[in-house]
């Protein structure tokens, strides 16, 4: 074990909760540490929202997308009579960064019981929403934005988002066993739902460390991997700034550290914090 793992492995034990793996890519090579058996591919909740951002960052690279597009002009042969007025102006853009109007924790699945929501017709029932505010005016953190995502992926490409990123990403990466929580009508959830296994999900990071190459081979543009950073799309600036990174409820979390040369993600249920020693760590 590196003693980097040895130190997140006292860190963790220390923080309290359970810790299931922790997974760490440094200069290429990747480890990771069990804490505690858990089943193999394990709910990632709202990292997996970083696995839409690269989706639509490979529908950006092949000039199918752009950032300013108007969500009713994407879905103008599917729209609904009467929708508030303040749809006209949600852009992708608005949707990434979680500007888009819709109420705070909207079609949170992981806390509600979707089967009474009383249709099976999650998309239509996002664009009968009643926005809170005119997008772009505020922020509001919401799973409705984001499976509004999936759905945008899926009318770009034709496919829905865990196939289209199967062949472009999952297989290219080496990813074994992987789900996805989907809507009623197959569809992704896209915000959350993506389970998969902790040295997988370490495999996003060390593809946006790398600038979008893995091992040799261009996956992603370079040029997407600044916008994430620069826009925030879901890999925020943190631990003083040292790491890029997106978590997810329970205590998930995928770092990379590009100082460091090093990608770290963890699994685990009600993990405390080990952020702060991702922060003192020193070689």
């Amino acid at each position: 074990m590196s003693k980097y793992l040895e130190y997140l492995t006292e860190a963790a034990q220390k923080a309290g909760g359970t810790f299931y793996k922790i997974t760490e890519i440094h200069k290429g090579k990747i480890e990771t540490v069990t804490l505690k058996p858990g089943n193999a591919c394990q709910n990632s909740y709202s990292v997996a929202k970083s696995f839409v951002v690269t989706a639509i960052g490979m529908l950006y690279d092949a000039g199918l997308i752009d950032m300013g597009e108007r969500i009713v002009d994407i879905f103008a042969d599917e729209l609904p009579e009467g929708m508030d007025e303040k749809w006209q102006y949600m852009t992708v853009h608005h949707a990434m960064t979680h500007t888009c109007g819709f109420p705070l924790g909207y079609l949170d699945i992981d806390a509600i019981d979707a089967s009474k929501l009383g249709t099976d017709d999650y998309l239509t029932y996002l664009f009968k929403t009643k926005l809170d505010f005119v997008p772009g005016e505020k922020w509001a953190y919401s799973d409705a934005a984001f499976y509004l995502l999936s759905r945008v992926v899926s009318k770009k490409s034709g496919e829905k988002v865990d196939d289209f990123l199967w062949t472009r990403l999952f297989y290219p990466l080496g990813y074994r066993e992987m789900a996805w929580s989907k809507c009623p009508k197959g569809y992704p959830i896209g915000a959350t739902g993506l389970y998969i296994y902790t040295e997988d999900m370490a495999k996003l990071g060390e593809l946006y460390l790398r600038g979008g190459v893995w091992q040799g081979k261009r996956i992603l543009s370079e040029e997407w991997c600044e916008i994430t950073r620069k826009r925030g799309y879901e890999f925020h600036n943190i631990c003083s700034g040292k790491a890029y990174g997106k978590g997810g409820a329970f205590g998930q979390m995928l770092l990379y550290i590009p100082e460091q040369e090093r990608v770290v993600a963890w699994h685990s249920f009600g993990g405390g914090d080990l952020l702060p020693a991702v922060t003192l760590w020193r070689e």
